[in-house]
């Protein structure tokens, strides 16, 4: 039934839920039942809305598709679900005004909106485990407002990736024996589509998998009409003012996919090769001019050698000419400023086609631009005699040609920086080329102005903000244009009458200048990251006044990764100042990449990545996601442990257990009889106040991005305090005979249960709904149930002190049995001195202390004193003894201390005659004498417990 939460209670719920947690058939069940009721969709749910008493009557109809949830299952969704805070505890709220107060702020809060917007992934191909830290970050904020009342957006959508798709789909063509070439433009596009359907839904599916709570409903892609419409819009725009313009300049060229890339396309590698030192003769026979390059092939294409005009030892030479060897080009001595005298013979060779720092040289000196090779990296006519050779085989044979005619002197071994294509792994070549750009300077002022204002973009963690205002403030033109068929085809139109250039957001078929019909359009794509910039606004209607773009834009927060803020975050801040005149987002939280456990970049080479959803299918999606998400600091990398994921199943495993036994023990409970007003023992003061005070800490925690403290503050609740002791405390009144107080137990356990899943649920939401709906809980779901608020009338400070101290006392009688070997199953005889302080604290936990610490007589008196053969501790507030004559064999337990001292003695010596050992500390690594030191100081604490012991036994 669609509303079978809600009109069953758990008495009516299968209490005894297995014994084992098995994520894989809960995970499939739960996201399913999210779509089919929509639960994610933003604006018309009614999520966080005030609920009605009486639930709603709702049809038994499934949703039509989960991609597009019908009519039907949205109405459903939006009339059963019910707000479960302060209602499923009407006479506690009625007690205070807390529930009122925070019905209040539920209401207010649905009026705001929580918006986001999704780093689309490409299209080609899985996801791996960083867009499962991204995304997951994203989901703990968007299910948390949401929970919260936000009327909350998490729009999803992917990315073209131009250069890597279309890469993907040649290779596969490739494969068959065809190439683009063969299929021609439409065909092949045709193709490309194919591909972006598969993929697009091998991602989808990995969303749900990995939990994402998106709105399919409003799910986009960057070649959308809609984008596509946006992309036309902001180029003509830009164009008309002057900062779109098409020009001759050098720009990252991939030779092997014949197209232009962006700075962020090109990866840079460490490459051992060589710096060749050449003569370059002076026209007037005098001497010559020693020039060192790393790329003698592109000598083909010197226009000048280049001196620092206050080198002296070249004064006399500027003006004059030499000539280029083997090409016999008479080329000008010039001087520059931008050539580095201290380095190598202080003269440079000046490439103005091949380099860009050459180009812009040469700019200033009017350089001719030779160009020596092709757009496949071949050389070309200007080549002379090598034309047709692959670069990297003239490079042999003009080294070779060189050093025959005397020229090349010298080759040194030289490790330099090399540009590679991160598509397909091409060496990257400066090459001079016709494209069109962006003037980026006038985009960047208005962010900086913005950004100095204080009015800017909130970067989480601080100190990126000057990384990215570094990055701004020396920000270079744009190159826009990528000459493949996949991707948003450039507006723009050449007349082949007139000569003149058409922009246009719709398609021409008349010159704007001449009105022929002689028209054809620019072959080339927008770069990709061009239609990505404008993703915050294109993606909720823009250049349309939606009621989506009204309502949701600016976005809240953007979450990412610190390699791209210059590439996308700063782009984006840029078009939407120019195009909507306010920021994107107001917060940007920066995170790093998941690297392996040791620290590597996981890569393809390497070996080492890691698959979302072999982590997934082997330990659940709650675990990878509680395990990224709380083990990260803001902006710094995190590593990848196996450990880790399974560390946090176990945590999913003892929740699972906990929770178990809680509904074993709810037996006839119904949502309608969890009552706080009565008799309260101390445990359960404590723990109301415990919950209290990890409400506040997660919220405060989420709210600052600080996961990984909200993960260890959950994690010390739920594990050590609810799990290890208020469900032992609570098993006292659970299995008593005092009917009042075993009602009072289960109603505690209820509701710090119930609420302690909501708190946890933006991690693990799946392992969360299964055990809430098992709950004596109101409400559909718990993805819209209310996120818990403080309670002013469950602080109890005194309590928890009290408390604090019982758990103290059982904790060191514990200790102090598996010191002194005490067999587990033998009571022991407990004196506790309190302080005055202490006493009615001591006295108010009596029964806790008897039952944990397992006593078969306890004694509380502030005028105790120590009995013979007792072990003691020393506490805040109170001194223990615990007498262990006739508990143990005495005379054994001496010979065994002794015999333990013995050792012990022998490991300090041994470790104090390795750390003098000098070789040793000089030689070894660090950290081994580190590890060593540390292991002198454990063995010497362990060995003054054991003399502590053996003085207390043989007093």
């Amino acid at each position: 039934m669609a509303n079978e939460k809600q009109t069953t209670t758990a008495n009516e719920q299968p209490l005894n839920i297995p014994k084992t947690y098995d994520p894989q058939q809960t995970e499939n069940k739960w996201y399913a039942y999210w779509l089919e009721h929509d639960l994610f969709r933003a604006g018309d749910i009614g999520v966080g809305e005030i609920p009605s008493d009486t639930p709603s009557e709702t049809p038994d109809t499934p949703s039509e598709t989960p991609d597009t949830p019908s009519e039907t299952a949205r109405d459903t969704a939006r009339d059963t679900v019910e707000d479960t805070n302060e209602d499923k505890d009407p006479t506690a709220a009625e007690q205070t005004d807390a529930g009122v107060r925070a019905n209040d702020d539920r209401r207010a809060k649905r009026k705001e909106k929580f918006s986001v917007v999704i780093p689309p992934p490409n299209v080609t191909g899985v996801l791996h485990i960083g867009h499962a830290l991204d995304f997951t970050l994203q989901d703990i904020l968007v299910r948390a407002k949401r929970m919260q009342g936000y009327d909350a957006l998490w729009l999803p959508g992917t990315d073209h990736a131009g250069i890597a798709t279309q890469a993907k789909v040649e290779q596969k063509l490739r494969v068959e024996g065809v190439s683009r070439h063969d299929l021609g433009r439409e065909k092949f596009l045709a193709r490309v589509w194919e591909w972006k359907e598969h993929y697009a839904q091998r991602i989808r599916d990995q969303w749900r998998k990995m939990g994402l709570s998106v709105d399919y409903s409003r799910e986009r892609f960057t070649m959308d009409e809609g984008l596509s419409r946006a992309v036309r819009e902001v180029f003509l725009r830009l164009y008309e003012k002057g900062l779109i313009y098409r020009g001759k300049y050098i720009i990252n060229w991939d030779p092997e996919a014949g197209t232009a890339l962006s700075d962020i396309e090109v990866e840079h590698k460490e490459v051992t090769g060589a710096l060749y030192h050449m003569k370059y003769p002076l026209k007037d026979g005098s001497g010559h001019i020693t020039v060192a390059t790393t790329r003698p092939e592109t000598m083909l294409g010197d226009t000048a050698v280049a001196v620092h005009p206050d080198d002296e030892r070249y004064e006399h030479l500027i003006g004059q000419t030499v000539v280029l060897p083997i090409v016999g080009r008479e080329i000008p001595i010039v001087a520059d400023t931008y050539v580095d005298k201290t380095f190598g013979s202080g003269a440079v060779k000046i490439t103005p086609a091949h380099d860009p720092n050459d180009f812009e040289l040469g700019q200033r000196h009017e350089l001719p631009q030779v160009l020596v090779m092709d757009e496949r990296g071949k050389m070309n006519g200007n080549a002379g005699k090598y034309q047709g050779m692959d670069r990297f085989a003239c490079r042999k044979q003009i080294v070779a040609d060189l050093q025959e005619a005397g020229v090349l002197f010298h080759i040194e071994e030289h490790v330099h920086s090399v540009g590679h294509s991160e598509r397909t792994g091409a060496v990257v070549e400066p090459y001079l080329s016709t494209q069109w750009f962006v003037r980026m300077k006038p985009l960047a002022e208005q962010a900086i102005a913005q950004q100095k204002s204080g009015n800017g973009v909130n970067f989480v963690p601080e100190r990126f903000e000057k990384i990215y205002l570094h990055w701004i403030e020396n920000i270079r033109d744009w190159c826009i244009s990528r000459q493949l068929w996949w991707g948003h085809r450039i507006p723009a139109w050449y007349c082949q009458s007139c000569g003149e250039t058409t922009v246009s957001v719709d398609d021409v078929n008349t010159c704007a200048h001449c009105g022929s019909e002689s028209l054809k359009q620019d072959e080339d794509v927008l770069d990709t990251w061009f239609s990505s910039a404008l993703w915050p606004f294109s993606t909720l209607g823009w250049p349309e006044e939606t009621a989506d773009l009204q309502r949701y834009f600016p976005t809240d927060v953007l979450v990412t990764g610190y390699d791209i803020i210059y590439f996308w975050v700063a782009r984006m801040i840029f078009t939407s100042l120019e195009f909507k005149g306010e920021i994107p987002f107001n917060d940007v939280l920066i995170h790093g990449l998941v690297r392996d456990a040791e620290g590597r970049k996981m890569s393809k080479s390497l070996g080492n990545g890691v698959d979302p959803l072999e982590v997934i299918d082997t330990y659940g999606a709650d675990a990878m996601r509680y395990m990224l998400s709380t083990g990260i600091t803001p902006g710094q990398d995190v590593r990848f442990h196996w450990e880790r994921v399974e560390m946090a199943r176990n945590f999913a495993n003892k929740i699972w257990n906990a929770s178990r036994f809680t509904l074993m023990n709810l037996e006839g409970f119904t949502a309608d009889d969890v009552d706080l007003s009565g008799e309260l023992s101390l445990a359960d003061k404590w723990i109301l106040h415990r919950l209290n005070e990890t409400t506040a800490e997660v919220t405060r925690g989420i709210d600052r991005y600080e996961f990984g403290e909200v993960g260890r503050t959950l994690y010390a609740f739920i594990w050590d305090e609810f799990c290890d002791w208020y469900i032992e405390l609570a098993k006292l009144s659970l299995y008593g005979d005092d009917a009042a107080a075993k009602r009072t137990t289960q109603s505690v356990l209820t509701y710090v249960l119930d609420r302690t899943l909501r708190l946890l649920h933006p991690f693990m939401p799946f392992i969360t709904e299964e055990i809430w709906q098992h709950l004596p809980t109101k409400g559909m779901s718990i993805v819209t149930a209310a996120w818990p608020e403080t309670d002013s009338a469950h602080d109890f400070p005194e309590e928890t002190a009290a408390m604090t101290l019982v758990m103290d006392i059982v904790r060191h009688v514990r200790n102090i049995r598996a010191e002194s070997n005490v067999p587990p199953n033998k009571a022991v005889a407990l004196i506790v001195r309190p302080d005055e302080a202490s006493l009615r604290a001591v006295q108010a936990g009596e029964d806790y202390i008897a039952r944990l610490a397992k006593t078969s007589e306890l004694v509380i008196d502030p005028t105790a004193t120590r009995p013979d053969k007792a072990m003691s501790a020393v506490i805040s507030g109170a001194e223990l003894y615990l007498p262990l004559e006739g508990l143990i064999d005495l005379e054994k337990e001496v010979a065994r201390l002794q015999k333990e001292l013995a050792r012990l003695d022998q490991e300090v010596a041994r470790v104090a005659k390795k750390l003098s050992n000098e070789g040793f500390v000089a030689k070894a690594p660090a950290h081994l004498v580190e590890a060593e030191r540390q292991k002198g100081v454990d063995y010497e604490q362990q060995r003054e417990k054991v003399r502590e012991q053996l003085a207390t036994l043989q007093a």
